[in-house]
């Protein structure tokens, strides 16, 4: 690794690695790095549209087989963004390569598959991250920081919601989203991933899960045919959760709910307080303090772009608001001070591993039509 340089190589260029090239080409301009990124080589399977997206974003190189990146004796972190299936073969070669990874959510296709993930960069001690991009929204990071100084008290509920309708059409072509031999799950490991590792970041491990998986449309026009394929992951998953510290949960996942894009919406309730975040309203925390006299109590709302709030002092003024495509920059310039440091980052593969196992207990529970301690589960 260069002095002050870390060479990235990104695997899978389209919505995510496009996310995160915009990341890589921001963060060096906004935050003090030990090292900043170098966009290295970017790789897909589509080379016309690999180029497209360097030319755009400035990576030095284009590739098409990903083994060439792992080969490199100039890449120091590889990038996984391709569709489930690839995590944990390119995480697993990776790590033998002694590349440090970043790698998008969900881990795998299932918990076996995360694990092999983690224990490859365990034993190679490369860095490793989750792309958990919603832990580094600022008002998220305010309302872990007032959980662990106890404005809430005791936790007693976390419910969350995630809404999307971009499958409410039956004539939206089939995707490899729609199969499960790719994606490993549909709603829920696109989706619920994102609030189970909310919940474990703000509330605690899970202690048993029971829940609802659906499929609504079956079928789906294959693109450039008449013909339909088979959909066999989930449109939406629904369920309750037990934590281990005696809290409840409630989680769904759907891309059909009609009107929504992108709403992803939490509320925790305690003993002493309240908090609700939606991410449609990305630089606002409601906080209710159920400690205040009577005559003052109520929701407030706390607009979370002042200087002392996390990452802002490396944007605008107060007031100047900041969107869903920073949360990326966050968590980059996090891993990348990391393998500066070489220090451990979070959420790394573990995280992810614990992530997949509550969601593996999920649907295992939706055809067992029971409650399944995840525990227990893990130890299968």
């Amino acid at each position: 690794m260069a002095t002050g340089e870390i060479n990235v190589g990104l695997i899978g260029t389209k919505f995510m690695g496009k996310a995160h090239s915009n990341a890589y080409s921001t963060v060096g301009k906004f935050f003090d790095l030990p090292a900043n990124p170098v966009l290295h080589s970017a790789c897909g399977l589509d080379l016309q549209q690999v180029q497209a997206l360097a030319n755009k974003f400035g990576w030095q190189y284009s590739e098409t087989d990903y083994k060439k990146l792992l080969r490199s004796g100039e890449i120091d972190l590889i990038d996984i963004c391709t569709p489930n299936d690839f995590h944990s073969t390119i995480a697993v070669e990776a790590a033998k390569a002694g590349k440090h990874m970043v790698c998008e959510k969900p881990m795998a296709r299932n918990a076996s598959e995360a694990i092999q993930m983690y224990r490859a960069a365990h034993e190679s001690g490369v860095i490793n991250m989750m792309i958990f991009n919603y832990r580094f929204v600022p008002a998220i990071a305010l309302a872990k920081k007032m959980i662990d100084n106890g404005k809430l008290g005791d936790i007693r509920h976390f419910n969350a919601v995630y809404y999307q309708d971009w499958l409410v059409d039956p004539s939206f072509p089939i995707t490899w989203r729609h199969s499960k031999e790719i994606s490993g799950s549909g709603s829920h490991g696109d989706m619920n991933a994102h609030t189970v590792d909310l919940a474990r970041y703000l509330v605690g491990e899970f202690e048993a899960v029971t829940g609802d998986q659906r499929v609504f449309v079956k079928e789906r026009p294959i693109l450039g045919s008449n013909k339909k394929g088979d959909v066999n992951a989930d449109d939406a998953t629904s369920f309750i959760a037990r934590f281990q510290n005696g809290a409840m949960g409630s989680f769904c996942a759907t891309r059909m709910a009609t009107g929504r894009k992108n709403f992803m919406r939490f509320e925790l309730f305690g003993s002493k307080g309240s908090l609700s975040f939606n991410l449609e309203r990305i630089n606002e925390l409601e906080y209710f303090d159920g400690m205040a006299a009577e005559d003052r109590q109520g929701f407030t709302t706390i607009l979370v772009t002042e200087a002392s709030h996390s990452y802002i002092e490396s944007w605008w003024p107060p007031g100047h608001v900041i969107g869903w495509e920073h949360t990326f920059v966050h968590e980059i310039s996090h891993l990348l001070t990391g393998i500066g440091q070489n220090k451990k980052v979070a959420p790394d593969f573990f995280d992810g591993v614990k992530c997949q196992i509550v969601l593996d207990a999920v649907a295992r529970s939706s055809e067992d039509g029971k409650w399944i301690t995840i525990e227990e589960f893990y130890r299968e």
